[in-house]
């Protein structure tokens, strides 16, 4: 006799925002999964589908009402969650048909409605299926030779622009026994490139006074510094060690103590810090340490230390209150700090911000003006720091392989150790041989630089 499966429920995502979103999105989908459900690539394949949101900026919570009302228009039925689940009755007046609206990192409550709006489909063969712990990882949506780790959740600041701890709550620190072992199970099977990511990683653990954690038979502290040596000391399938990239650091004196794990090769030469201006007056009006000149002192000894050290941070140009004096304040402190890589946005009230009632509102025109001069100062760091990188061979992790051109050569794109996937620049290589694949990291010889990205190939023995 054969017994006919049933066919299991197919769950359509859409995963909007910064990384961190990115994964909550492959915890959910794991869930799901591990419950007999499915995962559609489109639309018309879906039961349901979910939208997980971003509601950081107005702009981000635009473009997330506008990705709910397109999957109401394809689908009809829909499920949102994320960061603007937390404004329940917005998305409700705009789409009342939603199935269901959760917050940020609600993994239960998502999975629930799921369950509502479509049952799944198990038998006694399918039942089987074991369930996925809250803290292992299955489903990636980035690909498989980089991932991200996220260390923690929430934050204790109050700066004045954000509403991070509104949406996502003080800072909760993971296990960090549960952190190095999803980490170790990623390396392991294939990833090559780790990214640490939180919205405060240089507090992780502060929340649980650094408690320490066994972990193969020796204690770890629930710390950035002794998470990063324990990462750095992770080995793939081949013995390779991975990268280690750091996002979201503020710069509190305890990340001193990151740089000599950096100039050891345990840990990626690469800080992501949210310095977000420079001038005391706005700094303080943001509720942000104004400390820039020990910062300069501490980015010289930095560099000292690990001279190939990649430094990349964010500004917002026109707060409240940002006058003419305090914009040029921070593009003299920018060429004195010689940043690798710079990101800027033009200031934007965000609903339940204390910025919002602030004095001095800098009108847009101005804000355009300063946005465009301070990507011009930062274009212009970026050319002369790239360009000193020419003649160099720097190893280089494959993101992706072209197709043959008309000659039949093959070229590829990967990153260098400074530069992060989706927001750093990128190395292109040419003619390539077959052995090299996405996930590869291969010694690449600099030959030319623009404003953002570097160019070569991979060097013949003797030009190594």
């Amino acid at each position: 006799m054969t017994i006919e499966l049933p066919s299991p429920r197919k769950v359509g995502m859409v995963s909007l925002g910064c990384p961190k979103a990115l994964v909550d999105s492959e915890r959910i989908l794991t869930r799901l999964r591990a419950d007999g459900y499915s995962m559609s690539a489109d639309y018309d394949g879906a039961d349901v589908v979910l939208v997980n949101t971003c509601g950081f900026l107005d702009s981000a919570k635009e473009e997330s009402l506008a990705a709910i009302g397109e999957a109401i228009a394809e689908n009809g039925r829909v499920i949102v969650t994320g960061c603007m689940g937390n404004e329940a009755e917005v998305i409700r007046a705009r789409f009342p048909e939603v199935l269901a609206v959760t917050g940020a990192h609600q993994y239960e409550a998502v999975v629930e409605a799921v369950h509502q709006a479509a049952p799944p489909e198990l038998g006694p063969y399918l039942d089987l299926i074991p369930q996925a712990a809250a803290d292992e990882r299955g489903i990636k949506l980035t690909p498989r030779h980089y991932s991200y780790l996220k260390i923690s959740e929430g934050c204790n600041h109050a700066c004045a622009f954000c509403i991070i701890p509104q949406l996502r709550g003080k800072l909760a620190s993971r296990r960090v026994d549960a952190v190095l072992r999803e980490a170790e199970k990623l390396v392991a099977s294939g990833t090559r490139e780790l990214l640490v990511i939180s919205q405060d990683t240089s507090a992780y653990g502060v929340d649980v006074g650094y408690e320490p954690r066994d972990f193969h038979g020796h204690s770890v502290r629930t710390h950035m510094t002794d998470l990063a040596r324990e990462l750095g000391g992770l080995r793939g399938p081949d013995g390779t060690r991975p990268w280690v990239r750091l996002h979201y650091v503020y710069p509190y004196p305890h990340v001193d103590a990151v740089i000599p794990l950096m100039a050891e090769g345990l840990v990626t030469p690469y800080l992501d810090i949210p310095f977000q201006h420079a001038a005391p007056n706005v700094l303080r009006a943001m509720k942000r340490p104004a400390n820039e000149a020990k910062v300069l002192e501490r980015l010289r000894k930095w560099r000292e230390i690990c001279p190939d050290i990649a430094i990349r941070s964010s500004f917002v140009v026109g707060f409240p209150g940002e006058t003419e004096a305090d914009f040029q304040y921070l593009l003299d402190w920018l060429e004195e700090a010689q940043l690798d890589r710079v990101g800027a946005f033009r200031f934007e009230p965000v609903e339940g911000a204390a910025a919002n009632t602030m004095p001095g509102v800098v009108p847009d025109e101005v804000k355009e003006e300063r946005y465009a001069r301070i990507m011009e100062k930062t274009a212009a760091i970026s050319a002369a720091k790239l360009a000193a990188k020419i003649g160099r061979v720097l190893p280089v992790i494959i993101d992706e392989v072209g197709e043959p051109d008309e000659d039949g050569d093959v070229g590829a794109t990967g990153r260098s150790q400074a530069d992060a996937p989706e927001i750093d620049g990128a190395v292109h290589l040419r003619q390539v041989g077959p052995e090299i694949a996405p996930g590869a990291i291969v010694d690449v010889l600099i030959e030319d630089a623009d404003a953002h990205d570097l160019y070569g190939s991979i060097p013949t023995m003797g030009e190594r």
